[in-house]
């Protein structure tokens, strides 16, 4: 789109789907940078992630969210309740289905709860369609079509990077004329803490049992340069559990899993910082965290 200094456009779009459809990926992939942690287990994002796309004449901040879905947790009610209150809250929303699977349940209960969000323009976004045919894409395009009257619906490969720029292309053409909201060149408005904190999640992510990653919480206590070393920054940081078997899984056989975890996690978080990282990392059990609002505040996640 090409617009002059006067017509300059930024605002908010948010992307939602069920769990696991790639919204992270999608939005790494617009930002040009990992700012969300993906995963192959649904609910991984567990809080609303903005990214900042800047583009000629627009800034694009793109807002990940937890997927949605039927919750079961009083974690999994607030992970609602937070996309729920971003919906309102943003200039265009991004709905993802991803082409590779059919549409479903869960796909019609987001379809009802975006149509109840009356004045924000929904744009359907057809992901991992690196993963489909041209025939699925096409009978995906359709059945999505059916969900709802969508402003746009346009197919996607965040992996590829296919149709990206007609996606930020439709996503910007609907904000609205507006100054810059965030200083040139920045990524994202996280702190570097809660960043860090997301990367030690995902590396434990990997290889668990399906049911663990819903019971993994991660804190980092403190992030302080080394006394006399300016290239090392010592993290130190928690990992929560629900009980002690779970416990056991992330620690390993002689603690092999759990040094496996920091390595992968240390080696994100030097690239994200670019400085050399000490790795402090233990592991508690907080009870039934995802069940107990205290717990769920100390965490993190708030009412």
């Amino acid at each position: 789109m090409s617009s002059s200094a006067s017509e300059f456009r930024a605002g908010f779009a948010c992307f939602v789907g069920r769990p696991n459809v790639g919204k992270s990926t999608l939005m790494n992939a617009l930002v040009g940078a990992k700012v969300a942690i993906t995963s192959s287990k649904p609910q991984t994002t567990r809080r609303a992630i903005r990214g900042i796309v800047n583009r000629p004449g627009a800034q694009l901040v793109v807002v990940d969210t937890p997927g949605l879905h039927r919750p079961r947790t009083l974690l999994g009610e607030r992970l609602d309740s937070l996309v729920l209150s971003t919906l309102t809250e943003v200039d265009v929303i991004g709905f993802c289905v991803p082409a590779d699977e059919a549409v479903g349940r869960g796909d019609r209960f987001i379809a009802e709860k975006l149509a109840a969000v009356k004045k924000t323009p929904v744009v359907a976004v057809v992901t991992k369609c690196d993963l489909a045919s041209r025939e699925q894409i096409a009978n995906q395009l359709l059945a999505v079509s059916r969900l709802a009257d969508f402003a746009e619906i346009i197919p996607v490969s965040a992996q590829s990077g296919e149709q990206l720029d007609i996606l930020s292309e439709q996503l910007v053409r609907r904000l609205p004329e507006s100054q810059p909201l965030y200083p040139g060149g920045e990524l994202t408005d996280e702190p570097e803490q809660m960043l860090v904190a997301e990367l030690i999640r995902e590396a434990a992510l990997e290889g668990v049992r399906d049911e663990l990653p819903h019971s993994i919480a991660v804190v980092v206590e403190e992030m302080t340069p080394r006394e006399g070393r300016d290239d090392l920054l010592d993290v130190y940081a928690h990992m929560f559990v629900e009980r002690p078997s779970q416990k056991a899984i992330v620690i390993g056989p002689k603690g092999a899993r759990l040094k496996d975890v920091g390595t992968r996690a240390r080696t994100q978080i030097e690239a994200l910082l670019g400085t050399h990282v000490y790795l402090d990392l233990r592991i508690k059990v907080a009870k039934d965290w995802q069940r107990d609002p205290k717990q769920l505040r100390r965490l993190g996640f708030y009412d």
